[in-house]
């Protein structure tokens, strides 16, 4: 049996039995029962798995933890690839990143189960599946420690997945191809982030990809005007270029491949996570931006109102 979600990743499937109880001295009782059988990490010893499952019983703060969904409804523009590499990126500084994948497709666990044993690991939750031996938020549930998790959309999601995937984000990465239909796509799209999900743009969360580009071609060129108009960042330009399907193929990210060979493509994937830590200082310019607009509302409001008082 495989499965990626942190409940089935420690243990479960104990013959008639439920999933395990949610206090630790319950859950030690629950562990040295003797019929219990392991479907553990693939790379994790027994007692590893014990402290992690141990961590998973902490909530992380919400207000540390960096969300960041990619998210784009029209299938085949590079939303696994954009967060495979950012989660590789993110697992070479030493922490371990987690990726919580919402597309029935599994592009991004079918990724995590190709990558070699030897790099940095990368915490993996199989989010388009769901069990009856667990609820939903102990199935999605992070280990403590992690403090970046990377939401994969799955395509065509409706307006209530659209507001629950991109509730308490951090950050929202739209990424674009270079051609008519993926930018009539991502219009509304952007539009539906700013109108259904009400992400205000004084937030400064959300950002746009140009994925697959290739330069000076009508279509790059076409796409950026339309990514301009819309007066929302773009923050990476990436190429068009077969290092991005090479490394998908090795269960690893272009930063782990030879540098001389993907400097350029390195390069507009730092710039993204160089963006993406950004997010504290665009969280408090935010809030100082939006309290200064309700001083200046309110200012406003007294101004008028005594001026028709005086009339």
């Amino acid at each position: 049996m495989s499965c990626r979600c942190p409940i089935f990743q420690a243990c479960v499937i104990i013959g008639g039995d439920s999933a395990p109880q949610r206090s630790a001295r319950e859950l030690n009782q629950f562990l040295r029962r003797p019929n219990i059988k392991y479907y553990v990490n693939w790379r994790n010893e027994k007692q590893s798995i014990l402290g992690q499952i141990r961590n998973m019983l902490i909530t992380p703060q919400q207000d540390t933890l960096n969300k960041i969904v990619i998210l784009n409804p029209k299938g085949g523009c590079g939303k696994s690839t954009l967060v495979t590499n950012l989660a590789a990126c993110y697992a070479q500084r030493g922490t371990t990143p987690a990726v919580m994948d919402y597309d029935p497709q599994a592009s991004t666990m079918a990724w995590l189960e190709r990558r070699p044993d030897e790099l940095p690991a990368i915490h993996g939750i199989a989010a388009y599946k769901r069990t009856m031996q667990a609820t939903r938020s102990w199935q999605l549930r992070v280990p403590n420690e992690t403090e970046t998790v990377l939401i994969d959309s799955p395509a065509s999601i409706d307006h209530d997945i659209l507001r629950e995937l991109t509730r308490d984000s951090t950050s929202i990465l739209v990424p674009v191809l270079p051609s008519a239909m993926d930018i009539h796509s991502a219009s509304r799209c952007i539009a539906d982030l700013l109108l259904v999900a009400k992400v205000d743009r004084r937030d400064r969360k959300l950002a746009v990809v140009a994925n697959r580009t290739r330069k000076n071609t009508n279509s790059l060129a076409k796409l950026m005007r339309f990514l301009d108009s819309l007066g929302i960042p773009i923050i990476a330009v990436i190429r068009d270029t077969q290092n991005f399907v090479l490394s998908a193929e090795q269960g690893i990210g272009v930063c782990e491949m030879q540098p001389s060979r993907v400097q350029p493509d390195v390069e507009q994937i730092e710039k993204i996570v160089s963006w993406l830590d950004d997010w504290p200082q665009r969280r408090r310019k935010s809030t100082s931006s939006t309290a200064s607009h309700k001083q200046l509302s309110a200012g406003h409001s007294i101004v008028r109102r005594a001026h028709f008082g005086s009339a």
